[in-house]
């Protein structure tokens, strides 16, 4: 059995909060899955670096989104699906709305919703927002998770990628 660990562009970190830089994931690569560019399997090589356990909570995430969402390794191994449907913006939304939500400092506050402004909402636009605050972003935040739930988690339920997870926590489980 072959282990991996993603490695979400960035460094890899431990608390997995920010989009800059994810946690790296537990993933075990399946005897002869697919890391070329089909649908679905897009995984690209650079992206993996060898790895030493399998996340236990792997098989938790198909119970809930939120078990998913509320999970480091969990949050990166789903980014890299969305990043294979040419969606990793709604995580990195949600991600930068997250950070935002646990900022503190008013003038922090102000620039990280400038940049998530500027990044996710503006088409060039000239308005300013006026008074940011932690939850600015809520409802626009709350209307990307709702799509990432319905449209991308049933789909990455479903993909080659959790699929292996499984099958290598299954394993990892009868070799204890």
């Amino acid at each position: 059995m072959r282990l991996l660990r993603l490695h979400c562009g960035g460094p890899a970190t431990t608390d997995g909060a920010t989009p800059a830089a994810c946690a790296g994931a537990a993933v075990a690569a399946a005897p002869g899955m697919k890391t070329g560019k089909g649908p679905g399997e897009h995984l690209a090589k650079r992206n993996w670096r060898p790895f030493q356990t399998v996340n236990p909570e792997v098989k938790g995430w198909s119970q809930s989104f939120d078990k998913l969402m509320k999970n480091p390794a969990g949050r990166n191994v789903f980014r890299e699906f969305l990043r294979t449907e040419y969606s990793e913006e709604n995580m990195l939304f949600w991600l930068a709305c997250e950070e935002l939500k646990s900022e503190c400092n008013k003038h922090a506050i102000d620039e990280k919703a400038r940049v998530i402004y500027e990044d996710y909402i503006s088409i060039l636009s000239p308005k300013e927002m006026q008074e940011p605050s932690t939850h600015t972003f809520d409802d626009a935040q709350l209307q990307i998770y709702t799509l990432m739930h319905r449209d991308s988690y049933p789909r990455f339920l479903n993909s080659a990628i959790y699929k292996a997870l499984l099958q290598n926590v299954s394993r990892s489980s009868s070799e204890s």
